[in-house]
């Protein structure tokens, strides 16, 4: 009997769901290039049973029973759609529906169609269905953790470090030569001759919708990518006209109280007005001291705004624009020094007053023809200016060994007068075409130019300036003068242009097979020059009375009697005293870099993706250059010229809906700058910097070979955990290297035949507390790499030459461990929804030169850094927001490694003489906090 009634109890289990169907499908975001479209509302019309789509923008309602029903699907700014199905007993009906913004509800599209590609979930989807490794962080993340800039932004992606008080940034341990920057696709020119890419401090978060870091490569990426590729996505606008304001203003705590000083000449935003005039002129007219600032006090202030217009059924214009302006202040007290084989120079006891603005413009102007074809044009301005004003030596105890007053070789003194002003204009035109059901064209073309300005750059060195401390006004420092340039005025231009493009033609033959034909490629090209007007005192040991007050030596009556100005190259027919003079240094270089590549996306049974590629790449650089300081019979230029192919594989295994596994596998080389190959050395007060023109000779790259594992789980919205490991093995790497030499110059060597690369990166972030609504009211995130790095060492014969007292050493840029974590918590009090967060990082130890000879390596201390960011916002409209960063405020060190001091100095100078390292600069920068005030109009 009891068999009987499981029997009966079967068959009728079976003749229900004979009597229930199911309906499933998936939702297409017409807004966004029919992408999936995740999150959206699926309910049956007059009941409560309902659904979301997922990550893929699939849905699925089951248990249905046999009928007609009408089901509602929606989203918020989206047209609600109502449809009508049949349920079919035992059958699985697919229904497909793409859903486009109502020109009714243009106030909510703004919250979807353009920050829903800014939010924490958002971009985990898209990591998600990513078929390489990519992590990104969008506006809604960079505005909740207080992140200013890109630099900023990138620094909270697992792996990624900054260095302290620059825009360089580490990927995997790998510095700013392996590493590319692109702004919606389209390759970014360096602002710097110190860098290969742009300082990511230029870009405001004003003008970011998300940055993404792409640690794997594949086919449509440059192949000159070694650490990954940084893209910055620049903010689009859809939706009803608005308007957002926003003003505020910042201190730090080491600046507030001091008599701040800066170049003369400059203006307040930035900005300076003499480039026009010959140097010579300028030199003639303007003085060399420092000019006084009121309060140093920075302020900060934006406004942005866009609109959209509905042209006919289908056709919409849109149009974004925001413009922003930044002040701050810094003052640094501390130790500088330039220690080699010997000490050059110690300041125990300098001063640096840093005065620094920044103005960014942007325009974004979207038309969208059609839901097949959009089209838009971006314009981007920066003006990034800092003033430095740097004192070494003020306590009278600087030490100098080529003084030629005192035989004790202390009271040495320079002070550093410089402004740099950097600007960058990019536009670029961009588009995207469905061609039909099997074809899709993305492209894009730009051009870039960067203006790299350093106009005026005043440097005076005195002896004996303990003697302007005492209360004797018998006694003068006097002004240094072993040769006519210890006392200088100096002027440098750098300008970049560059024209780059993108296609990329994509074909769909199925569902799960799918082709990517391209071509990338941009041609680039730097002309550089300098000029430097000696002071040469005329009589030896003279005096200065007031160190406040050059000016009233340097004026024009003593020209010829107390002093007189020299260059380096004279004009044609005329000398080198008092008179204008020709260029010192000059380079030129050009790169073009154009291929092709094609590869396949191929699904195999719903949990299998494979993507291999191919990219064949032609790359050809040239450089040219009269540079002073070089041997009769150097060639003055030097050119490589390649053609690459490039393999690459990434696999990507679908555990389950929620977790991935992938393997990356690729090669790719990495080719030099022209600042590691123009032989200019650049001079700052206590360190010298050039190029090397040996490293176009053959090998004129390095080839590397990339492996990576990951497993990432999508635990749920906004929660992942992950963790991969990396190899990478370089060949002929290129490292900067403390030259064995009197100077101690740096230089950039091939030092050696490998380096090889392994590191492990965790990931986490978790909602600790939610609200009824599953949001997160407490979250917490975390991600830690640790990276072991080896590379073997050689002897390098050349135009400059170098050795080691060791056959290998780490790698430099290389931290062996990263750590980025916050917490947020954000809860909600009626029209009050507060966001405060805690957010630290730290990188340990890495290698900032390499040391040659007996010379110890330069070392950079590792930094934690601790910020506190408070976002309040009050209705719909108001917000008030404060922060407080670098609470920890450590101290920022770079260190010399196995110092040997002569017995005598270091007993002069407090010093035992045989040190493990020595600080070649070590200061505090200062607690920062900020306030701000933004409306929505």
């Amino acid at each position: 009997m009891r068999h009987f009634i499981v029997l009966i109890l079967l068959l009728t289990s079976v003749a229900f769901n004979a009597q229930t169907g199911s309906v499933k499908g998936k939702l297409i975001d017409k807004e966004y290039n029919n992408e999936p479209l995740a999150f959206a509302n699926v309910l049956i019309k007059g009941t409560t049973k309902g659904t979301t789509s997922d990550f893929d923008g699939l849905y699925e309602l089951t248990d249905l029973e046999v009928g007609n029903y009408t089901l509602m699907f929606s989203f918020v700014g989206y047209e609600t759609q109502e449809i009508e199905v049949v349920i079919v007993a035992g059958k699985a009906t697919e229904l497909n529906v793409t859903m486009g913004a109502s020109a009714a509800s243009l106030d909510e599209v703004v919250i979807t169609t353009t920050t829903k590609r800014e939010t924490e979930t958002a971009l985990l989807l898209e990591q998600k269905r990513a078929v390489v490794m990519k992590q990104s962080i969008g506006a809604q993340e960079l505005s909740r953790k207080g992140v200013s800039d890109a630099a900023g932004a990138v620094t909270k992606i697992s792996g990624i470090s900054k260095q302290e008080g620059g825009g360089n940034v580490y990927v995997r341990g790998l510095g700013d030569r392996y590493l590319n920057t692109t702004y919606n696709g389209l390759t970014l020119p360096a602002n710097d001759i110190e860098k290969k890419n742009m300082d990511l401090t230029l870009f405001s978060s004003d003008v970011i919708q998300n940055v993404g870091v792409s640690k794997t490569y594949a086919a449509n990426f440059y192949g000159d990518f070694a650490a990954g590729n940084v893209d910055i996505v620049a903010k689009e606008h859809t939706g009803k006209f608005f308007i957002d304001a926003s003003l505020g203003s910042n201190f730090n705590s080491n600046a507030i109280g001091e008599n701040f000083i800066k170049s003369e000449g400059t203006g307040y935003f930035g900005f300076y007005n003499r480039y026009r005039n010959n140097p010579y002129a300028v030199i003639l007219s303007h003085g060399v001291d420092p000019h006084g600032i009121d309060s140093p006090i920075g302020i900060e202030g934006s406004i942005s705004g866009g609109n959209s217009w509905e042209i006919g059924e289908e056709s919409r214009l849109s149009v974004f624009a925001t413009a922003s302006f930044g002040s701050k202040f810094e003052y640094r007290r501390g130790q500088f020094a330039n220690v080699t084989a010997a000490a050059n120079q110690i300041f125990q006891d300098s001063e640096e007053y840093e005065f620094s603005r920044n103005t960014t413009a942007m325009a974004n102007i979207v038309y969208r023809i059609n839901s097949d074809h959009k089209i838009k044009f971006n314009s981007l301005f920066i003006n990034d200016a800092t003033d430095e004003v740097g004192r070494f030596g003020i306590d009278g105890r600087g030490y100098n060994r080529n003084t030629i007053a005192d035989n004790d070789d202390f009271g040495f003194f320079t002070q550093n007068v410089q402004f740099e002003q950097d600007m960058i204009f990019v536009n670029q035109i961009l588009g995207t075409s469905t061609l039909n059901e099997k074809f899709k064209i993305d492209y894009g073309v730009g051009y870039n130019n960067v203006l790299a300005r350093q106009p005026d750059r005043k440097r005076i060195a005195l002896e004996r300036f303990e003697n302007t401390l005492d209360n004797d006004l018998t006694t003068n420092a006097i002004f240094f003068r072993n040769v006519d340039f210890d006392n200088q005025r100096y002027f440098q231009n750098i300008e970049d242009s560059e024209f780059n493009a993108r296609v990329n033609l994509s074909y769909e033959q199925s569902e799960t097979l799918r082709f990517n034909f391209g071509y990338n490629g941009r041609i680039k090209e730097r002309t550089f020059d300098n000029q430097r007007y000696g002071y040469e005192i005329i009589n030896p040991l003279t005096e200065i009375a007031d160190v406040n007050n050059f000016d009233a030596f340097f004026s024009t009556e003593n020209q010829g009697t107390l002093y007189n100005t020299s260059v380096f190259r004279s004009l044609p027919g005329l000398g080198k005293e008092n008179l204008p003079g020709d260029l010192e240094n000059t380079y030129s270089g050009n790169l073009d870099v154009h291929a092709l590549y094609a590869d396949a996306v191929y699904k195999i049974g719903g949990k299998w993706t494979l993507v291999p590629g191919l990219r064949v790449e032609h790359f050809n650089q040239e450089i040219s250059y009269d540079v002073i300081n070089l041997s009769f019979n150097n060639p003055g230029g030097n050119q490589a010229s390649e053609t690459f192919f490039l393999p690459s594989l990434n696999i990507k295994y679908a555990l389950n809906e929620d977790q991935n596994l992938r393997f990356s596998a690729s090669r790719t080389v990495s080719n030099p700058e022209f600042k590691e190959v123009a032989p200019f050395v650049y001079e700052n007060v206590t360190d010298r910097i050039g190029g090397n023109p040996d490293l176009l000779n053959d090998p004129a790259f390095s080839t590397i070979i990339n492996l990576d594992l990951k497993y990432e789980w999508f635990i749920s919205n906004g929660e992942i955990l992950s963790i991969g490991v990396f190899n990478k093995s370089i060949n002929d790497p290129v490292n900067l290297v403390s030259a064995n030499d009197a100077t101690g110059t740096q230089r950039f060597f091939r030092t050696g035949d490998r380096a090889d690369v392994f590191g492990i990166e965790l990931e986490a972030r978790k909602g600790l507390i939610k609200n009824e609504d599953e949001e997160n009211i407490l979250s917490a995130g975390m991600n830690i790499t640790y990276t072991s790095t080896k590379q073997d060492l050689k002897t390098v014969s050349g135009t400059f030459n170098t050795n080691f007292n060791r056959d290998s050493d780490e790698l430099q840029g290389a931290s062996p461990l990263l750590i980025n974590a916050d917490i947020s918590y954000s809860p909600t009090f009626g029209d009050y929804k507060p966001i405060a967060n805690l957010v630290f990082s730290y990188f340990s130890d890495r290698i900032d030169a390499l040391g040659s000879g007996q010379l110890g390596n330069i070392i950079e201390k590792g930094v934690p850094t601790l910020d506190f960011v408070w976002k309040n916002t009050i209705g719909e409209n108001f917000e008030i927001n404060t922060s407080v960063k670098n609470i920890l405020n450590p101290r920022i060190e770079r260190v010399r490694e196995n110092v040997f001091f002569d017995p005598t100095l270091a007993n002069d100078l407090g010093l035992n003489p045989d040190l493990s390292e020595f600080a070649l600069s070590s200061y505090k920068r200062g607690i920062n906090a900020s306030i701000q005030i933004k409306y929505k109009f």
